[in-house]
């Protein structure tokens, strides 16, 4: 090692920063996907078409959340990671509750941003602190209980989805000084974002600073890295910070479109209702999404014990192809017990992308970048994933198949589309990734 580094905090400290960051980031996850519940009372007291309405649940949070990414992360790299991720929460918990003040479309999507813009300093910051308290060899596993909140946030939205719909239609309308009157829906807003100001003075409260490691950029001088020099490491290594986050990005994509479209899937093809499709996926994502991340988790400390560097995209190429036959099949059948159960096995692999992903940005990037490449990582995912995939459903059944009950088709195509290309770019990125890695490990010293 280039020089004397404390040693890891204790287990038990470092575990309880993890659970911290799980309950926030399962927070975020419900305070994000909370508009899609309120649709119905949205559309007739602000008299939103469905196209407004898609541009307050996608572009207005996902071109502010991924654009605001990369300069929060430059903060990441060289500021306090607490104060930063504390600083977020309080502005996405204010503007979720700022959703229940709006009387008009504008102000709603205005509020929206801010979301956006606050939940992008979560997981930048988030990353580097957790590799900061773990030893590599333990990242994978921590940093996937972190990226619970995705499973865990999806399942208790459409698990006690019902019951908020139903809140919202029996509370009629209050009136709070200075505000006038509020709507249930508002109210909704209200009740679920200011509670997130208490788990931002938590962040302040009980978490310390962690010892930044490996730092090999900027050991001498500065504790920041200039733009052109960060800009240049990144394009020297395109092959794992481009071309490998594009290969995830199209697994997100597949994933983001299942959960988006899923109650139209199992409404139009099976005859669900709204309430038996929240239990069924809610439950699908609580076990299968949990289980997955887990296990992903698991096997990626494991290998990485072992010294192998391909440990993370080896583990998603595994992953794709475990989990195609799953994929291709669960829309294609006619009973939907049968069709559950194949669904929970493709959720349950691709959710190995969430922990894998994010653990080997971790670990293959240097201290002072490690921040700024959860970030570029963040954009593309999101902009190809949340962007590209629930759109590609829509364009498959309104365009190429003109007819919305073939929903089933769009599924099938979906996965033949995303799965072989994120196949080959990960294939491609894959002895980079093991190189880059290598070379990061060896400075840290392990």
């Amino acid at each position: 090692m280039p020089h004397q580094e404390p040693p890891y905090p204790a287990p038990r400290y470092a575990w309880a920063v993890v659970a911290l960051l799980l309950l926030i980031y399962t927070v975020s996850f419900i305070d994000r996907q909370v508009l899609a519940l309120l649709v119905g009372p949205i559309k007739a007291d602000l008299d939103v078409s469905d196209l407004e309405f898609g541009l307050l649940t996608g572009l207005s949070f996902a071109l502010f959340y991924t654009f605001f990414g990369i300069p929060f992360a430059r903060l990441v790299d060289s500021r306090s990671r607490r104060g930063l991720i504390a600083f977020g929460i309080a502005v996405w918990s204010i503007a979720t509750a700022a959703c229940g003040l709006a009387r008009s479309f504008s102000m709603l999507f205005l509020a929206r941003m801010g979301v956006g813009i606050g939940e992008a300093t979560l997981t930048p910051a988030a990353n580097s602190l957790i590799s900061d308290l773990f030893a590599p060899h333990k990242r994978g596993r921590a940093i996937s209980i972190y990226t619970l909140g995705i499973p865990f946030g999806s399942a208790l939205a459409f698990l006690f989805g019902g019951a908020v719909i139903e809140l919202v239609s029996s509370a009629g309308t209050r009136t709070l000084p200075l505000f006038g009157e509020i709507r249930g829906w508002q109210m909704t807003f209200i009740l679920v974002g200011l509670p997130g100001l208490l788990l931002s003075a938590a962040m302040l409260i009980f978490v310390k600073e962690p010892f930044r490691r490996g730092r090999a950029m900027t050991a001498a001088g500065s504790s920041t890295v200039p733009v052109k020099e960060t800009v240049r490491y990144f394009l020297q290594r395109w092959r794992v910070f481009v071309l490998g986050f594009i290969g995830i990005a199209f697994l997100s994509a597949l994933g983001y479109g299942t959960i988006y479209f899923i109650g139209a899937f199992y409404g139009r093809v099976h005859g669900f209702t709204p309430g038996q499709v929240g239990l069924v996926f809610g439950l699908v994502m609580l076990i299968a999404g949990t289980g997955g991340i887990l296990t992903a988790g698991v096997i990626t400390d494991r290998w990485m014990a072992k010294g192998r560097n391909d440990t993370h995209f080896r583990l998603l190429i595994l992953a794709i192809l475990c989990g195609a036959p799953f994929a291709f099949s669960f829309p294609m059948v006619g009973s939907p017990i049968l069709a559950t159960g194949l669904l929970a096995l493709s959720i349950f692999f691709n959710n190995w992308v969430w922990g894998t992903a994010y653990a080997g940005v971790a670990a293959a990037s240097p201290n002072e970048l490690r921040g700024q490449a959860t970030a570029i990582y963040l954009f593309v995912v999101n902009l190809i994933g949340m962007g590209l995939g629930p759109t590609m459903f829509g364009f498959f059944t309104t365009t190429v198949f003109a007819d919305d009950s073939k929903i089933d088709l769009a599924y099938l195509w979906m996965a033949l589309l995303c799965l072989p290309i994120a196949l080959v770019c990960l294939l491609i990125a894959r002895p980079a990734f093991a190189k880059q890695l290598a070379e990061v490990r060896a400075f840290e010293g392990h």
